[in-house]
């Protein structure tokens, strides 16, 4: 039998899941239940980059007790394993230690700046103690040595160490390890640590929306990787709408490496349209990198990783004339939402209402919205552009950590908790045993809530003029 990580959910995040909603005539905000992932639209997908991987449950662990207003509670602690889509297998710990791992889960890379992490300070501290512990450490007598432990390590130890110190800078949490030399690892890792810069992305593509007219060129599009090359795939249906994926020079492009500038070449004939490039690699992804998931799945942080699969998308708009935008979104925990920029490179300007706010984009100038959302709360935003192609975006906003130490339990969801609308019912999970012996598990009701916010500020938080991209 598979043994899960099993954590008090104390958050009060399994209680209520708030999907934001607000149908306007440019983009409508719909309720969308916690398990949303990547997002599909009319003829355009939400951009992702990186790694996407499944998680497979706790490998190595030991035991820890957390120490809370309601008493102490015994977990099991440790390396998870995922594995890549496409390839590979990856290693990682929890730095979410009151959410669930939901099973079965999928994850994709995602930077600090979208998790707990970017509102951390202590997150280079994390990124620290991943470099000096196990695994990158395998080396156990030496870091047994490093330590002070006199009595050794074993994997377990060293994992179970290992991720006690990370929760006591992702979550401020009181935790100690039960084994006596896991203990003693946890406290040396956490006196040592010191801040370490955030890892950059496996793969990722600068200017992942691109728009203007047919007969130029669209982009430029920057491959970002510390893989040695990536391979470029063609649109999709590129044989019949003669799209082509060219460099600086005009010439076809099938391979790139880091710094790379590719670009949409569309005839000028084209009618007004969207087409979509897929850049992938093979590659260690760094430790260090956040992954995140649109299940309610508690969030992780890179231990350690084979040779993986790892991919990038971005997405060109075009059009002869009229406004001509190009859409993408981030999450923002810093401003508690999700920035939505749009940068119109027609000669029109481009107009879209927001939750009842209207917003104007002039032609050749870039603004980001920050659509504010509560922790915890879904979102399902779509754009219609004036060529009536849609795009949407959809997640769910995870960016604080803080326990609630009411109502503790111990469980680990089995599969996610439908939204309800109009009030909440409990559902019943089935409930994985814990990889510890003294773990309880049980069984908890988990209730999602639907609320529909309306009249929400929204925050212009950038804007470029003449915004073309170079």
């Amino acid at each position: 039998m598979i043994s899960w990580f099993s954590a008090p959910f104390t958050r009060g995040r399994g209680a209520a899941r708030l999907a934001a909603g607000a149908l306007v005539s440019g983009l409508a905000a719909a309720a969308a239940v916690a398990t949303a992932g990547t997002a599909v639209a009319d003829g355009t997908a939400q951009n992702r980059s990186g790694a996407t991987a499944t998680v497979g449950g706790l490998k190595t662990y030991g035991a820890a007790v957390i120490h809370g207003d309601s008493g102490d509670q015994e977990v099991s602690a440790g390396l998870f394993e995922m594995s890549v889509e496409g390839g590979g297998t990856l290693q990682t710990y929890c730095v979410d230690l009151y959410n669930p791992t939901q099973k079965d889960a999928q994850y994709h890379e995602t930077p600090w700046s979208g998790t707990s992490l970017g509102v951390n300070k202590d997150a280079g501290r994390i990124h620290w103690i991943l470099q000096n512990s196990y695994p990158q450490v395998d080396n156990l007598a030496a870091l047994a040595k490093k330590a002070d432990i006199g009595g050794g390590l074993t994997e377990q130890d060293a994992a179970a160490g290992t991720q006690v110190a990370i929760w006591r800078y992702s979550d401020g949490a009181d935790v100690d390890a039960v084994d006596p030399q896991a203990e003693q690892l946890a406290d040396y890792l956490q006196k040592a640590a010191r801040t370490v810069a955030e890892p950059q992305a496996s793969l990722i593509l600068d200017g992942s929306a691109v728009s203007g007219r047919p007969g130029e060129l669209l982009g430029p599009v920057t491959v970002r990787t510390d893989a040695s090359a990536v391979t470029v795939a063609p649109p999709l249906g590129a044989a019949t709408s003669g799209v082509r994926i060219v460099g600086e020079d005009g010439k076809d492009v099938t391979s790139a490496t880091d710094g790379s500038r590719l670009y949409f070449d569309v005839p000028a004939d084209a009618a007004a349209g969207s087409a979509q490039l897929t850049v992938q690699a093979s590659t260690t992804v760094p430790v260090g990198r956040a992954f995140t998931s649109e299940s309610r799945s508690q969030t992780q942080i890179l231990a350690g990783s084979s040779e993986s699969t790892v991919s990038a998308t971005a997405t060109a708009t075009w059009a002869a004339a009229g406004a001509i935008p190009a859409l993408s979104a981030a999450k923002n925990c810093a401003r508690n939402g999700v920035d939505i920029t749009a940068t119109n490179q027609g000669d029109e300007a481009f107009t879209f209402d927001l939750m009842g706010i209207q917003h104007t984009i002039p032609a050749g100038t870039s603004r980001t919205v920050t659509i504010p959302l509560q922790e915890d709360q879904a979102y399902d935003f779509t754009i219609n552009d004036p060529q009536g192609t849609a795009t949407r975006f959809t997640g769910v906003l995870d960016c604080t950590t803080q326990a609630n130490e009411t109502g503790l339990t111990t469980q680990t969801l089995a599969e996610p908790s439908p939204a309800t609308v109009g009030g909440t019912t409990a559902t019943d999970t089935n409930l994985a045993q814990t990889g510890s012996s003294h773990a309880t598990p049980l069984i908890a009701g988990t209730a999602i809530g639907l609320v529909v916010i309306g009249g929400a500020v929204l925050l212009l938080v950038g804007r470029k003029e003449n915004g073309v991209r170079h």
